[in-house]
C-alpha cells in the first residue's frame, strides 16, 4: 500500500512537471525569439521588409524624421531614428517586438501618444524578428553588447 502511493506521488509529480513546461512553452510569446543581427538570412530578410515597411517614416538609412524629440501639435513625435543615435537599443527585443507587432500606443505609458502602427495583420512574427535583426545589425558592435546586456536583464 505504501508503495502504491509513493508511486502515484511520483507519478503526479511528473506529471505536474511535465504539465507545467507544455505551460511555459505555450506562454511564451514569439518575442522570446532573439532577433540575431549575426543570421545573414534573417538580416537580409529584415532589410527588405524594412525599406518596404518601415524606410517611409524611420528613413532608408535608420535616421528618422526631422526633430524626432519634438512634439507635434497632436502631442504625438516623429519616427525616431533606429540608428546608434536613437533610442531604439534602450528597449529589449521583447519590447521592440511588442511595439511593431502591436503598434506604439498600445505600449506606450498613460498620456503618450504614438502613431506608430501595429504590423501584426502585414508580418509575421519572423518577419518582425528579421526587421528588428536588420536594424541591429547596422548598430556598432558596443551598441549592440550594451542592448544584448538590456535583453538579457528581461528574460
Amino acid at each position: 500500500m505504501m508503495v502504491r502511493k509513493r508511486t502515484i506521488l511520483v507519478a503526479a509529480s511528473i506529471l505536474a512537471a511535465v504539465l507545467a513546461g507544455i505551460w511555459y512553452g505555450w506562454s511564451k510569446s514569439a518575442s522570446d525569439v532573439w532577433a540575431d543581427p549575426s543570421n545573414q538570412e534573417l538580416v537580409r530578410l529584415g532589410a527588405a521588409r524594412y525599406q518596404s515597411q518601415c524606410a517611409s517614416c524611420h528613413g532608408a538609412n535608420l535616421e528618422g524624421e526631422a526633430n524626432w524629440r519634438s512634439r507635434r501639435p497632436d502631442g504625438s513625435l516623429p519616427a525616431p531614428p533606429h540608428g546608434e543615435n536613437g533610442h531604439t537599443w534602450h528597449h529589449s527585443d521583447e519590447i521592440l517586438f511588442g511595439i511593431t507587432k502591436h503598434g506604439g500606443q498600445r505600449n506606450a505609458p498613460a498620456g503618450f501618444v504614438s502613431r506608430m502602427p501595429g504590423f501584426a495583420g502585414t508580418m509575421s512574427d519572423k518577419q518582425i524578428h528579421a526587421v528588428l535583426a536588420y536594424i541591429k545589425s547596422r548598430w556598432p558592435e558596443a551598441v549592440r553588447a550594451r542592448q544584448e546586456w538590456i535583453n538579457a536583464r528581461s528574460r
